[in-house]
């Protein structure tokens, strides 16, 4: 490789697979944490015998590298990106280097709602019928660390925009585009279509003898592909038209056409909700395109068992059921939850606000909704906006309260929602630990 002089910017799963993978192909490694690294990623770096620092930067160390190798949780605003940027030194995410060192086929999904349900679904589908397959990627462990111990026939990655802004040589065999609504404005200097430029990084670097898999109903997707020159093949999915390619929806059965298609009822699918049925026609789609039995497909949509954190069964007490549905982090999944909810919901809602406009959800909030419960530091536009939508609105900071107070207040043959549509950071590590404690406070009762 080219670059022999490697400086690594944030020590969790992305930099420390970064860091094995560069070390173990002859690259010198240098690890550099802002914050204390976690034990378990210290002793990795530990064992393999990579140096690395913690809570801060050594600028000169920095700023002598050959290439640094970003964390997607960075963003480009921080001082030592600037100066890195400054001195010219090139700057990749780890899902970059580690396509450098695999010959294996990949499938890449991102969109800003449903990439972890359909990458987990098109890897189930994939695994159950004999294929050698990783998932990896922004779920679950680094497509480097995958690349460093594994050697897989193909990588399913789930792609966030973050990632997507650092990978220049990177090309997905086929790449899922689930939909595009606004999130994480913040860090694209509150523009949407430069986070719409982001996901469409996905489709650099495409051939003719690729494939994209994209929602047709999402006007912000087929607009923008209609400005762009498209080289992959375009397989869309539909929930409101018939479509003569691609998968579609028609009188509550999922159609799929071209070679091997195949029907199959939106009551056999494994995963229920509007929602649910968009990443399963993606799904099936893109397991189609690696000749996955039609009959395969069908039995893994049926027997897929949903992930956690994501509307999420926790228990049902004395006729209440407890959801959680911590991973939804912006307004548009919540709205999906509350859409697929079919009985009164106490929500609980809140958190660190990335801009969101929540006059989207004032409809189904007043449909659906019987109490609110803000779990968040500053709750005042969520207080605000449902003010004389919903008629009972609470404030805490404590999950416990949250658990305690929705459990008083939902009647039997109701649902307690935890459905946050705002990031976790104000009050807990991430959205995994929000969700864990509210699991716990459940059973708790």
């Amino acid at each position: 490789m080219q670059h022999k002089n490697i400086v690594i910017l944030g020590a969790g799963e992305s930099g420390t697979g970064a860091a094995v993978l560069a070390a173990r192909r002859g690259m010198h490694v240098f690890v550099s944490d802002n914050r204390a690294i976690a034990p378990q990623y210290k002793n990795i770096l530990q064992k393999e015998n990579i140096l690395f620092e913690e809570n801060g930067h050594t600028e000169e160390k920095i700023l002598e590298s050959e290439l640094v190798i970003k964390s997607p949780g960075i963003p480009d605003k921080v001082a030592i990106i600037k100066k890195i940027k400054e001195k010219g030194i090139p700057i990749i995410d780890e899902l970059e280097l580690a396509y450098w060192f695999t010959e294996a086929k990949i499938i890449a999904v991102t969109g800003s709602n449903g990439k972890t349900t359909t990458a987990s679904l098109i890897a189930h589908i994939l695994e159950k019928s004999g294929k050698n397959v990783s998932l990896a990627g922004n779920i679950g462990h680094s497509f480097a660390m995958a690349v460093a111990n594994e050697n897989p026939e193909i990588f399913v990655l789930e792609v966030s925009s973050f990632q997507l802004d650092y990978l220049f040589s990177f090309k997905a065999d086929i790449a899922v585009l689930t939909n595009i609504t606004p999130d994480h404005l913040d860090r694209y200097d509150d523009q949407f279509q430069k986070y719409v430029d982001s996901k469409f990084r996905i489709l650099q670097n495409m051939t003719s003898e690729d494939h994209l898999i994209y929602c047709a109903d999402d006007t912000t997707i087929t607009q923008e592909l209609n400005k762009r020159n498209t080289k992959a093949k375009l397989l869309p999915f539909s929930l409101e038209r018939k479509l003569e390619s691609g998968a579609y929806s028609d009188n509550n059965q999922l159609n799929f056409t071209g070679k091997n298609s195949f029907t199959m009822t939106l009551e056999e699918l494994a995963l229920q909700g509007r929602h649910n049925a968009y990443n399963s026609l993606a799904a099936g789609l893109a397991s189609k395109l690696v000749d996955i039995r039609k009959e395969d497909i069908k039995q893994c949509l049926s027997d897929f068992e949903n992930i956690e954190h994501r509307l999420e069964h926790v228990a049902t007490i004395h006729g209440i059921d407890f959801i959680n549905d911590s991973k939804a982090t912006n307004i548009n999944s919540t709205w999906y939850a509350l859409e697929s909810a079919n009985k009164p919901v106490i929500w609980i809602v809140g958190g660190l606000d990335k801009g969101n406009d929540y006059s989207k959800l004032t409809e189904l909030a007043a449909q659906k909704v019987k109490a609110i419960i803000c779990l968040g530091v500053d709750n005042q536009r969520i207080a605000e906006a449902f003010s004389g939508v919903v008629e009972e609105i609470y404030e805490t900071q404590s999950v416990q309260d949250a658990v305690n107070w929705s459990y008083r207040l939902a009647d039997d043959g109701e649902m307690v929602l935890l459905s946050p549509a705002c990031a976790s950071f104000d009050l807990f590590k991430n959205y995994e630990d929000r969700g864990n404690q509210f699991k716990k406070a459940v059973k708790g009762l």
